[in-house]
């Protein structure tokens, strides 16, 4: 299936899994590392709404900033050059491409890490993006590693705290106008029959 374009100045859903549906991460300094390879190269050309790593899959809820917005010195490339064109998409393949690298060097393993072509669908209304913030938080309940999503280390949901990060803090709770509101927010049910079909076995 052809991919859509990654655009400046919309928001996205950005998700891949493992290539055969195998672990992205072995232990915590693994989730620890992606998450600085986020900082490093997906960072500065995007805001990072939600975020939720799973061992063998992951979701980012995006904003892509446009060009007037993005400070060019704080991107970083896959090579010595700077490209003449600054791509968002490649900058998501320098990230996976990075982690693929670290991955197989310390676990003396080969070949690609991920699934081909991650992933990425247009978040084009507000109850799409909504339900995304709740699914992407709730994916640890569904795969029953935690009971509530706060228990759960690897994602942006925030109680009070951020899990073991407070990466994007203050660009997640633009959303909601206080922690309580956020903790009510993902304490109710709701209808994700839309994205369904996003669920990763």
């Amino acid at each position: 299936m052809k991919q859509i374009p990654i655009e400046h100045g919309k928001y996205y859903h950005i998700y891949n899994r493992g290539n055969n549906a195998q672990d992205l991460f072995f232990e915590n300094d693994n989730y620890e590392h992606f998450i600085r390879l986020m900082d490093k190269y997906i960072d500065p050309v995007t805001e990072i709404y939600a975020w939720c790593l799973m061992k063998n899959h992951f979701h980012l809820l995006i904003y892509t900033k446009e060009p007037e917005e993005i400070d060019q010195r704080k991107l970083n490339y896959s090579t010595i050059q700077q490209p003449n064109v600054l791509s968002i998409s490649k900058q998501f393949s320098n990230l996976f491409n990075a982690y693929t690298l670290s991955i197989n060097k310390r676990y003396g393993r080969t070949g690609s890490l991920f699934e081909k072509n991650f992933k990425r669908k247009w978040v084009s209304n507000e109850k799409y993006f909504q339900n995304l913030i709740f699914y992407i938080h709730y994916n640890p309940v569904y795969h029953s590693f935690v009971k509530h999503p706060l228990e759960y280390p690897w994602s942006s949901y925030v109680g009070g705290e951020v899990g073991s990060s407070t990466k994007n803090k203050k660009a997640f709770l633009r959303f909601f106008r206080s922690e309580k509101e956020c903790n009510d927010y993902h304490n109710n049910d709701r209808d994700l029959s839309d994205i369904n079909h996003l669920v990763f076995n």
